[in-house]
């Protein structure tokens, strides 16, 4: 297997055998977004506060705290994951369906009825 690196300040790209990586991000087989840093930064934020709702969640746990006290933290944190979705989901829209749609690729579309089903359930 061949692999070929270019890392350059611009981007990083690796080759192995036919297949296009950049910044850790397969480009053969799957769809990448480039995000602004204000919109980068409040999706990072969202999941490290959610992140720190589940290790509280698992703190709750292991110190025997009461059922309904983990629930009610449990349903916080599903709150939030909502809300995040919500929020990926409008940018989604706003910014890549929108994009496609304008080029053509009305596929967008179908893929964004998928999703939506699969948010639904």
């Amino acid at each position: 297997m061949k692999n070929n690196i270019t890392d350059t300040p611009e981007k990083k790209t690796t080759e192995v055998t036919g297949i296009s990586e950049q910044n850790g991000e397969c480009t053969c087989c799957h769809k990448t977004k480039e995000r602004s840093d204000k919109e980068y930064k409040d999706l990072i934020n969202r999941l490290s506060r959610i992140e720190g709702q589940v290790r509280g969640i698992k703190k709750m746990v292991e110190n025997n705290a009461y059922c309904t006290d983990i629930l009610v933290q449990v349903s916080a944190a599903n709150a939030a994951l909502n809300s995040f979705n919500k929020v990926l989901l409008a940018n989604h829209i706003k910014s890549c369906v929108t994009r496609d749609i304008k080029e053509g690729k009305e596929e967008t579309v179908d893929e964004l009825v998928e999703v939506l089903q699969k948010l639904m359930k």
